[in-house]
């Protein structure tokens, strides 16, 4: 468990990809909510924020340089050589975080759609309860369409049938003391999926919920083609299952093989035959997708294998303010 005898140092980690439209409104909520946790003695005056540019094509870097020359020590920056991904460039935050020496550090969205507000809930879990890791959950999706309230349950559910563990709800608004950062720093896998990562890490954890407001600038990094990538990375990443479905489609396949044998053997007989072929061709079209299908997942883990077994480093860092 964390010892704290001091006002503790939190770093607030924020990933940035073409964030330039709505990095300075950021910049003044976030600085703002620092300067009054600061003032009311729940933190450290070494406190500050990490902006993460994640290979961004607009002029969010010339922002973070330009927060960080009116304000060096509130506002801090790591830029990230080339785009790797929110995950990779989250990750790097937290690591710098954990080098520079934080006591905890908050990881949240630049664009002010989680509540700065539960900041100060989880800072009196760490500090009071003794919280290792404490979640920000969203309290409801109201203000989700349809479609992504129902598929966000949908991908939980799935996630919980695979046997991974996850925090339902949550996406990377979450507190990680000293303790949780380093535990994190021994997990190596190039495929990073940090929702289902910290869950298994351990320690003593805490729930804040709050009400995910809307974005203030900008469009969504996450378009639906992103969105089903990011489950399907996280459900290869975190499960096996998959493959053993893989076997079952296999023993379906034989079964309905099977049942057209006896169904082909009794067209004979009855001078129907001609009828079967229809159904024959059925079967060569099930059994055919089930083969790709097959295929497909048991591809998507030699992929991740083979990723793995080359050890190219997860980003690299070009400069850091």
């Amino acid at each position: 468990m964390s010892n704290i005898t001091t006002l503790p140092i939190v770093y607030f980690v924020l990933p940035c990809y073409n964030e330039a439209e709505g990095l300075r409104r950021t910049a003044f909520v976030l600085g703002g909510k620092i300067k009054a946790l600061m003032t009311k003695g729940d933190i450290s005056k070494e406190s500050r924020v990490l902006f993460v540019d994640d290979g961004s094509k607009d002029s969010t870097w010339t922002l973070i340089q330009q927060l960080h020359h009116e304000d060096g020590t509130l506002f801090g920056g790591v830029k990230l050589a080339h785009n790797r991904g929110h995950q990779n460039a989250l990750y790097a935050g937290l690591m710098q975080a954990l080098q520079d020496g934080c006591d905890a550090a908050i990881s949240m969205d630049a664009d002010l759609q989680d509540d700065v507000n539960a900041v100060d809930e989880m800072i009196e879990k760490f500090s009071q309860e003794h919280c290792e890791i404490v979640y920000g959950v969203r309290s409801s999706r109201e203000k989700d369409s349809w479609f992504k309230r129902n598929s966000a349950l949908f991908f939980y559910r799935v996630f919980e049938w695979m046997g991974a563990e996850t925090v339902a709800n949550h996406a990377d608004y979450r507190l990680m003391s000293r303790l949780a950062l380093e535990a994190l720093s021994e997990y190596h896998e190039v495929n990073l999926f940090l929702r289902g990562i910290v869950p298994s890490i351990g320690f003593k954890t805490g729930k804040v919920y709050y009400a995910r407001g809307v974005r203030e600038a900008g469009e969504s990094k996450y378009p639906l083609k992103k969105m089903v990538a990011f489950a399907l990375e996280g459900i290869t990443s975190f499960s096996t299952k998959p493959l053993k479905l893989v076997t079952g489609l296999g023993v379906i396949s034989i079964l309905i093989g099977l049942i057209m044998l006896v169904y082909v053997v009794g067209s004979v007989f009855t001078d129907h035959a001609v009828v079967g072929w229809g159904s024959m061709m059925c079967s060569i079209w099930l059994i055919g997708g089930f083969l790709m299908i097959s295929m497909g997942i048991v591809g998507e883990y030699i992929g991740k294998i083979y990723m793995e077994t080359k050890h190219r480093p997860r980003y690299c860092i070009e400069m850091t303010l």
